[in-house]
């Protein structure tokens, strides 16, 4: 195998934003934010909206979905570049 093609695979830490939750596992992302573990060592963070602790499909629950205001969003970031739907 040659050396220095592959990326660096390392432990990181996911935080779930909606919910809180975090979980470590190992990953090739890169970020900048760091994290300290249960363990007292640092650890790459990332960042993550939606994960098996706040997905519906894995909580069995239903949650409202706010579809005008993804719209708005987008049209907002868009605004700029004349993109219309």
């Amino acid at each position: 195998m040659k050396k220095d093609i592959h990326p660096e695979y390392r432990p990181v830490v996911f935080l779930d934003t909606s919910s809180g939750a975090k979980f470590m596992t190992r990953s090739t992302i890169h970020t900048s934010e760091t994290i300290e573990w249960e363990n007292k060592k640092t650890y790459p963070l990332f960042k993550v909206e939606v994960s098996y602790v706040s997905h519906p499909f894995y909580t069995g629950k239903k949650i409202f979905v706010d579809t005008a205001g993804r719209i708005e969003r987008f049209n907002q970031k868009y605004k700029k570049k004349n993109v219309t739907i």
